[in-house]
């Protein structure tokens, strides 16, 4: 797809909506499994909700994690030996301390002497099949986990390439096109220096490799049908003329786009036995695909020729252990607390009824489809559980989110689900939170709609005047969450209270009393569809709104006819990336005025509460998502540091789909993409 620019950054085309359909058209349908390895039909038909690890079980014992601090990791592969010193003693270049992992597809014993490698804070040399080229091999470091800590990752494989003399197409011999590129990336501390500073300096480099090794689409070769696959699983389209990535194999990478390869599930089963191709394999596909996704992430690919000659000749020392890092905006996801049983679900539903309840029960809707949505590392989790949340905020915390907003359940003046913040309030954990009052009914289709209500609002047994002195021991609490000193205190639907002006005219006056300095109060941005206020929030006596997408946001309709829906779907079938796009090409163009905080939506699809009703988005995935976030952020980058925030749909919203929590599908990658982002 064509993208140009605006304000730096790189766009898509507008004509995305129109021609969606038709990309989904082209793209490889399901087949029978067994067309090849990385067939989508196969893997589809081969997914269940078990969790399995995907790298080399062998590797459990081998495997360090004792974090060194180091920022930047380098990856080896090994085949052939004896170009390993020559390996080793380019790296000695790299200024900065770094991690060496190194795989061995060799069959023979490799030894790397630390004392060659002063910076390395750790060496660890790791067995392999010879399967998949240097490609599984790095695959399998991504799904273990093992590239998580990096920013940035260079990446390196013993090349011989002895077909390329013979190629039409491409000059040189294998020898000469591996010294081009240790000499480009790797070639001296000037060097590496250069392509440190360069990364440091401009947040839209994603790949560097050497010159003339960053091709295009007539280089497909025999890899569209591979790759269409591929790009299936995580639900993005496929566009021929897309076509960028670095050739070789040889790279600076921003860390992020190797962490995210672990949401394509790729295992030693997708790969072809080794029969030295050239073409037409899984392992050259996914050589397309970091290209194709660096660019959806929002990332440029570019040569060493291609650096800047006017950077900070410091900027390398970003990559330094001790160097300074900060979130560069206060990003705040939605939390659910519906993981712990209560009186009321245990009356409507059935005794022990929890949120995991209905999402345990959703099945599929389409070949592919993942349902059920099945959490990994926290696994099905009771808020009542001591340690649970405090799993949860230090995972959210180390990737750079500031804290949580509860979604807080009061009906005239009956609460509901209060269990976790009320803990957190009584306890001394350093945990930001704030809350928004969800003030809808509570039905039985999670809908907040006028039927099935188990438990309605009531605004005139109880005035919703009530609402903010049964909340003030929060609003006083230090941890909650401010701006401008002022706690921030949302409301979903805030023209659904009688006399809302009113209302939080009197909030206002109270919090003074209670000495606060005030308060930032906000509503969801909802939309004239579910009356949501008109023109400006300060007219309303409020402080600005909060987006909380999907509401308000683009809604585009997908063809299902390509996907072989269950004939009892009656539910929307949506674009993910034509609301991501949409979103984006608004904040780049117009920005955020200064009384709406951005909102970005993680997915959404509730089949689990919903079955054959819901609204799905399809297209969601850790890049599209990265891309959004990324406009968000930058949208606010001009405010005043407390003014930064960017709220996120959610944090745990798993019957929704809407979780940065690692699932079992997507493992950490969309928390590594919201630290990718924020953390620079």
């Amino acid at each position: 797809m064509r993208r140009y620019t605006i304000g730096g950054a790189k766009r898509r085309s507008g004509r995305l909506l129109k021609r969606i359909g038709e990309r989904l058209a082209e793209t490889p349908k399901p087949k029978e499994p067994g067309t090849f390895p990385a067939d989508f039909g196969r893997w589809a038909a081969g997914r269940n909700g078990r969790l399995r690890a995907l790298y080399p079980g062998g590797w459990k014992k081998l495997i360090d994690r004792t974090p060194t601090g180091a920022r930047v990791g380098v990856v080896v592969h090994v085949y052939y030996t004896d170009l390993l010193p020559g390996i080793v003693e380019s790296l000695a270049a790299i200024p900065v301390p770094f991690d060496l992992l190194v795989t061995n597809a060799s069959g023979e014993p490799v030894e790397i002497d630390p004392d060659l490698l002063p910076r390395a804070a750790r060496i660890q040399i790791l067995p392999i099949e010879n399967h998949g080229r240097d490609i599984l091999p790095l695959v399998s470091l991504a799904n273990a986990g093992l590239l998580d800590p990096y920013e940035l990752v260079f990446k390196v494989h013993t090349k011989k390439s002895e077909w390329r003399q013979a190629h039409g197409e491409l000059e040189g011999s294998g020898d000469q096109w591996r010294e081009a590129f240790f000499e480009e990336l790797i070639g001296s501390a000037s060097v590496v220096e250069r392509v440190l500073g360069e990364f440091a300096s401009d947040p839209s480099l994603g790949i560097l490799t050497s010159d003339g090794n960053v091709l295009g689409p007539e280089f497909w070769g025999g890899d569209v049908d591979i790759v269409g696959s591929l790009l299936r699983r995580i639900q993005l389209d496929l566009e021929l003329d897309d076509l960028r990535f670095a050739a070789g194999s040889i790279y600076w990478i921003r860390g992020f786009l190797l962490q995210a390869l672990r949401s394509f599930e790729l295992s030693a089963d997708d790969f072809e036995p080794e029969q030295g191709q050239v073409d037409g394999t899984t392992a050259h596909g996914v050589e397309r695909v970091l290209g194709l996704t660096a660019i959806e992430a929002g990332y440029d690919i570019r040569t060493a020729s291609e650096l800047s000659a006017e950077i900070d000749q410091e900027a390398w020392r970003h990559y330094e252990v001790e160097a300074t890092r900060g979130p560069r905006a206060r990003v705040i996801p939605f939390y659910l607390p519906q993981f712990h049983t209560f009186p009321e679900n245990d009356e409507w539903w059935e005794k022990g009824f929890t949120e995991w309840s209905n999402v345990a029960a959703a099945r599929p809707l389409y070949h592919g489809h993942v349902q059920p949505f099945l959490p990994s590392e926290l696994g099905f989790y009771d808020l009542r559980t001591p340690g649970v949340r405090d799993a949860q905020y230090e995972l959210a915390t180390s990737m750079g989110i500031e804290g949580f907003m509860y979604y807080y359940y009061w009906f005239a003046g009956k609460k509901l689900m209060d269990l976790p913040i009320e803990d957190l309030a009584a306890s001394d954990r350093d945990q930001p939170f704030c809350i928004m009052w969800a003030n809808e009914n509570w039905t039985r289709r999670w809908d907040g709609s006028e039927s099935n209500v188990l438990i309605a609002q009531d605004y005139d047994r109880v005035p919703a005047e009530q609402f903010i002195h049964d909340v003030m021991h929060l609003l006083l609490d230090e941890r909650y969450i401010r701006v401008d000193g002022k706690p921030v205190l949302a409301v979903y639907r805030i023209t659904q209270l009688p006399e809302h002006r009113s209302v939080v005219d009197y909030w206002r006056a109270e919090a003074v009393k209670a000495g606060l300095p005030g308060l930032t109060l906000l509503t969801v941005d909802v939309g004239a569809s579910m009356q949501g206020i008109v023109g400006r929030p300060a007219d309303q006596g409020l402080d600005g709104y909060l987006e909380f997408a999907p509401h308000n946001k683009l809604w585009a309709g997908l063809p299902r006819d390509v996907f072989g829906f269950d004939e009892r779907f009656e539910g929307n079938f949506l674009s993910y990336a034509a609301m991501a796009e949409d979103a984006e090409q608004t904040l780049l163009r117009d920005g955020a005025e200064a009384d709406r905080y951005p909102g970005v939506m993680v997915n959404f699809d509730n089949t689990a509460r919903r079955q054959w009703q819901p609204d799905m988005w399809w297209g969601a995935n850790p890049y599209t998502f990265r891309r959004w976030l990324s406009a968000a952020v930058g949208a606010v980058a001009d405010r005043d540091p407390d003014q930064r925030v960017v709220f996120v749909n959610a944090w745990n919203e798993w019957a929704e789909g809407a979780v940065l929590e690692p699932s079992q599908r997507f493992g950490r990658s969309y928390l590594l993409a919201v630290r990718d982002v924020l953390v620079r």
